[in-house]
């Protein structure tokens, strides 16, 4: 087995707790060592996090250590929130982390605490970010903490593959943007934008409108899924609407709200589609959720995980919520926000082991 995962969850935030992790993780791969170990960590660890870090390197005896400190953790055997916990997948056989090359257009495992660096929009790159509160957050790499508060590290031996799910459900067809101002949008379609808005929403939500439920989905050739999501901050008294980004007329837009029924429905089809066109079972997995999805979005269990592994059972899954979601759609990278990305890895043939991934 190329690869395998652990999840520990204990009273305290302490090194041995991240050792044994990485202990767990190489019996069930039936390895002594590892190549590199994918760790992450709860908050619990944010300001002693690089002891952690050096007790899972002597564990797993070998020095790429990659990672950060996420709000939960999870592998394919369940979740941990709100506890301390430590998560980790090690790599093993002809799969590793190796630094990114000089000119190399290989996909990046990326992790920051940091806001989406703006150089990284330009590149290929899928991971997780996570701004905790009070400067909680930490990343590493080479099994030391990064200083910059972000970091990139390549598969070498493994092809990856992305599934994307926005957990949005849309309302009617796109429209195209007419007037603006600033931030506001003021009319679509021929119509006032909070109109618009309103004539779409189940009946139920138009006299107390759920702000934080309701999204609009621009359409973006760049972005992972072709799509643009913009959070809703205001409605206002001349019936505009002020969103997240800004937008240009003649942009199309539609209106889409997060429900838990509609968003497992969609991830299980964001899998299913990805799955439709890999024609290989995938022989590992990262899962980048956020913490607005999950078991706080699913009243205590995680339906996304369960599609997941439901549709790959025994599948060794490393996964992290965090704040922010990195995903890839051909040269452009995006960070996204209430959604999951799924990173498939199909280890390359022993006999092509040095071909680094080009997916």
């Amino acid at each position: 087995m190329s690869a395998a995962t652990a999840l520990l969850a204990g009273n305290d935030a302490v090194p041995e707790l991240a050792a044994q992790v990485v202990e767990e993780a190489l019996r069930r791969a039936g390895r002594a060592q590892a190549n590199s170990v994918l760790l992450f960590l709860s908050p619990e660890f944010s300001r002693h996090a690089q002891p952690a870090v050096r007790a899972a390197a002597r564990a797993a005896q070998c020095t790429q250590v990659f990672g950060g400190i996420a709000a939960g953790l999870c592998t394919e055997t369940g979740w941990a929130l709100d506890r301390p916990a430590a998560a980790a997948m090690v790599l093993c056989d002809g799969v590793s982390l190796r630094a990114p090359a000089a000119g190399g257009d290989a996909p990046l495992l990326s992790c920051t605490t940091t806001p989406f660096p703006s150089e990284w929009a330009h590149s290929r790159r899928c991971g997780l970010l996570f701004h905790g509160n009070g400067g909680d957050g930490a990343v590493w790499q080479q099994s030391r903490v990064a200083a910059a508060g972000s970091v990139d590290a390549c598969m070498h031996g493994a092809a990856l593959r992305l599934a994307v799910s926005s957990g949005l459900h849309r309302l009617g067809m796109p429209l195209p943007v007419e007037q603006l101002r600033g931030y506001d949008l003021q009319s679509l379609g021929g119509q006032y934008a909070l109109d618009s808005l309103l004539r779409q929403l189940p009946a139920a939500w138009r006299e107390h409108l759920p702000l934080h439920q309701v999204n609009a989905l621009i359409e973006d050739p760049d972005a992972p899924d072709g799509l643009q999501v913009a959070a809703i901050i205001s409605a206002n008294a001349d019936r505009s609407l002020t969103l997240t980004v800004p937008l240009a007329a003649g942009q199309r837009l539609c209106w889409a709200i997060r429900q838990p029924l509609a968003a497992e429905t969609e991830m299980r089809e964001s899998l299913r589609q990805s799955d439709a066109a890999a024609g290989a079972a995938p022989d590992f997995a990262l899962f980048f959720s956020c913490i607005g999805r999950g078991p706080y979005f699913y009243g205590g269990e995680d339906r996304d995980l369960a599609a997941l592994t439901e549709a790959h059972p025994g599948l060794p899954v490393l996964g992290a919520y965090g704040t922010g979601q990195i995903a890839f759609r051909g040269d452009a990278s995006r960070q996204l926000h209430n959604s999951v990305v799924t990173a498939f890895f199909n280890e390359h043939p022993r006999e092509n082991e040095d071909v680094q991934s080009q997916s």
